[in-house]
């Protein structure tokens, strides 16, 4: 084998644990040893899991999943602790001939997996414990104001219930005295969108999941309708009572900030939350896509219906590598 690794990327609920799951089973019946390695996020935490729609133990029997329930949501990683890690489990397994699968949505990580990243020092424990309070007790508003005046190019950047990442702007700023907005436009000068070249050995085949926007949304709803039938709720009662803090950052998360907001009583009833939930995750959905239709080359298919065409393109891209 040439070190390949299929890439399973696409906007949140396109079907890529599903896919990945069927990619991997695939080469498995053709004698390929095949590993899967998440790169999504909110996977790495192992205290949430409904709210993330992490695989299940069932749906992974079978199949090694890596970069799944690897940290505690009271130690929140970041791009470079992503890198460090995952980097040294796809080199060890593609040195002993196994195919990774690498399955997510966070493309900021994925780039930077693939591209690198621009330097981001960490901040000083009396930064972090000051905006982490601050947070605490205001909320979001003052790094809002405080990047308006500091760096309001990451407010364009931005999402506004991108919680963290703001937070993160504004930590940078604090402990550098620059903008984390000039290092993202330095590196944006580096051609980061283009996987044709990567600064590692692998032989790519990226498979880009992403389906009409009307279908999308009604998974999108149905899904969450799901995660609450599932016990969102009763899974945050569960961290709560095991000495969590709600306001951990993975909990700021689009589904877990909504869900602990309608516990405190700011929604009215449940279906209101899951209206809520479902018109974030769609806005969390375009910004997905925006950023995955300038990453090139790319193979896109519907994984509703051209799940077939998908496995025919991963058996030709494995034939090609021999």
């Amino acid at each position: 084998m040439k070190n390949n690794v299929i890439i399973v990327s696409g906007p949140t609920a396109s079907g890529k644990t599903k896919t990945s799951i069927e990619i991997a089973k695939l080469l498995q019946s053709q004698g390929i040893k095949t590993a899967i390695v998440n790169f999504d996020s909110l996977l790495f935490y192992r205290e949430i899991s409904i709210g993330t729609a992490k695989p299940t133990i069932l749906e992974r029997a079978g199949i090694d999943h890596y970069m799944l329930d690897i940290e505690s949501i009271k130690s929140p990683m970041n791009a470079a602790d992503f890198i460090k890690k995952g980097e040294s489990i796809i080199s060890e397994l593609l040195k002993n001939d196994t195919t990774v699968v690498l399955v997510g949505g966070s493309a900021f990580y994925l780039r930077a997996l693939l591209k690198g990243m621009y330097d981001s020092s960490t901040p000083t424990s009396e930064v972090k414990e000051k905006l982490d309070n601050t947070y605490k007790e205001k909320g979001i508003g003052p790094f809002i104001e405080y990047l308006k005046s500091y760096d309001p190019q990451s407010l364009v950047n931005l999402h506004e219930n991108d919680h963290y990442r703001l937070m993160r702007a504004v930590e940078h700023h604090q402990s550098t005295g620059t903008k984390i907005s000039d290092q993202k436009k330095e590196m944006d000068n580096q051609n980061p969108y283009d996987f044709s070249e990567i600064i590692h050995p692998w032989n790519l085949l990226h498979i880009y999941l992403d389906l009409p926007k009307d279908q999308h949304f009604e998974i999108i709803t149905a899904r969450t309708q799901s995660m609450f039938d599932q016990g969102l709720m009763a899974e945050i009662e569960e961290l709560e009572k095991s000495g969590f803090s709600l306001e951990e950052k993975p909990l700021l998360s689009i589904g877990y900030k909504e869900a602990i907001e309608f516990k405190k009583g700011v929604f009215t009833s449940v279906q209101q939350c899951i209206e809520r939930i479902s018109i974030s995750t769609r806005q969390l959905a375009k910004g997905q896509r925006t950023f995955f239709n300038k990453i090139t080359p790319k193979e896109s298919f519907n994984p509703v219906t051209d799940q077939v065409k998908i496995m025919e393109r991963v058996t030709a891209f494995m034939k090609e590598s021999k």
